[in-house]
């Protein structure tokens, strides 16, 4: 099955229309707040007459809302739900469980929507430039959705991209904003920075034709590794908001778990995907930084072959920053804590004007952090199958998040450059573990 999108079921009704102005999207943002406060006001209203409603029945009630919202608005909004999903150390679990299904099952266009997207675009049907074509989308998700068809005895994936999508992402970002800034305690001086990196990464996702590119480039770059395939694009059957690829098979992880693949597969698809993140990291110096199951396929072909989707979402390295990521991963940071500190400096999570206990505060904190996170870095092997790592760094963010110090502290730290790379390397964790996967990591 084709993705880097999401899994489409009988129950997921098409949508007619988006929300595509401004206008339009604030208000459906207004919507959903009147409706979640109203399930607060059902929550009291419950108890004060001592009725049964839990705290997780309201999280449940207004997690539904949220989602439905995300979903109708797709774009960004729902990119950032994906992204939640998985970051399950920060939510309330009916939250996590319900973004979840921003990863494999979101409502898709209709018929008519996608053959005027192919009207606009190449000034015909799809079904002038395709055999076949099924204008069913086999998979959906925040940015576009995927269809089949086929010419000849050629097969592709067609995805395409949903309407307004582009121009709605810095309106989004403008309508969440003063939401996050309150409820955060933050001004936007602070967090200029952050909001610039994911904005310029949310709409690079919506540039098809740098997706494209970046597809071919990477594809080719990382050609001689082993177990590892990617599609094939098609720019004369391509444009802005449509991008065709070769329909590769396989399955998404939660599927191809289920058919009980072995330890040796699993091991491999592991390492496969291992090998890919770490060429990526250290020679390519750029990665796939939207390492949620959607964007993979794994089949037992060959012992296990990983076929890799979906190159919107590229976080490119800058030399220091890639100096500073795998200097603070290293073993002798961790035995020394005066050079923990001055790379800490240099990285601006602890600054000249910090004052001397909460310089060896952060040094502590981070000592502890990087000690677990640069893990599988420095040990030869490492064995994913055992989840206790996983819940590990979920219980440190959890523990982290408790300190006084930090839920104190109203401004962010460090390079904005972290944000993808700590997302990816968390994702592809969480994948490795969930894979069961022993790996060879390749540190001396």
């Amino acid at each position: 099955m084709q993705a880097g999108a999401s899994y489409m079921d009988e129950t997921t009704q098409p949508l007619d229309s988006l929300p595509t102005t401004k206008v339009a999207r604030a208000a459906r943002f207004a919507k959903t707040g009147f409706s979640v406060g109203a399930n607060y006001v059902k929550h009291y209203a419950k108890r004060a007459v001592g009725g049964e409603s839990t705290t997780e029945d309201l999280h449940a009630a207004n997690a539904a809302e949220l989602y439905g919202a995300l979903s109708e608005m797709k774009g960004s909004v729902l990119k950032v739900a994906q992204m939640l999903a998985m970051e399950k150390n920060i939510l309330p679990a009916a939250y996590a469980n319900q973004f979840a299904q921003a990863q494999y099952q979101t409502p898709p266009l209709s018929g008519p929507l996608v053959v005027k997207a192919f009207r606009d675009a190449f000034g015909k049907s799809p079904f002038d430039l395709f055999d076949e074509f099924d204008l069913t989308a086999r998979q959906a998700a925040s940015i576009g959705q995927v269809h089949f068809a086929r010419k000849g005895s050629h097969t592709f994936a067609v995805k395409v991209q949903y309407p307004g999508v582009a121009d709605s992402i810095r309106s989004d970002i403008r309508l969440v904003k003063p939401i996050a800034l309150r409820v955060l305690g933050l001004s936007e001086e602070t967090v200029r920075p952050y909001l610039q990196e994911v904005e310029t990464r949310l709409v690079e996702e919506t540039d098809y034709a740098l997706e494209l590119r970046r597809g071919q480039k990477i594809a080719g770059l990382c050609a001689s590794l082993p177990h590892v395939e990617f599609p094939t694009y098609y720019p004369e059957l391509s444009s802005a908001r449509i991008l065709t690829m070769d329909w590769l098979p396989g399955q998404h992880l939660r599927e191809f778990l289920a058919t009980s693949p072995s330890q040796e597969v699993r091991n491999q698809l592991g390492q496969a995907l291992w090998d890919f993140y770490m060429h990526q990291l250290h020679t390519l110096r750029q990665v796939h930084a939207d390492p949620h199951p959607g964007n993979f396929l794994l089949r037992s072909h060959n012992g296990g072959t990983l076929g890799v989707l979906d190159f919107g979402c590229v976080k490119e390295i800058p030399a220091e920053v890639h100096r500073l990521f795998t200097a603070l991963l290293a073993p002798e940071t961790l035995a020394e804590s005066t050079l923990l500190s001055a790379l800490l400096t240099e990285a601006g999570v602890i600054r000249p004007e910090d004052a001397p206990a909460k310089q060896a505060f952060y040094v502590t904190t981070m000592q502890a952090s990087l000690e677990l996170v640069g893990r599988p870095f420095r040990q030869a092997t490492f064995d994913f199958g055992d989840p206790a790592f996983l819940q590990s760094l979920y219980a440190l963010g959890d523990d982290l998040l408790q300190q006084p110090e930090l839920r104190q502290q109203r401004e962010p730290r460090g390079s904005e450059h972290f944000i993808y790379l700590n997302r990816t390397y968390v994702g592809l964790y969480a994948l490795l573990t969930e894979l069961g996967a022993f790996i060879r990591t390749g540190a001396a």
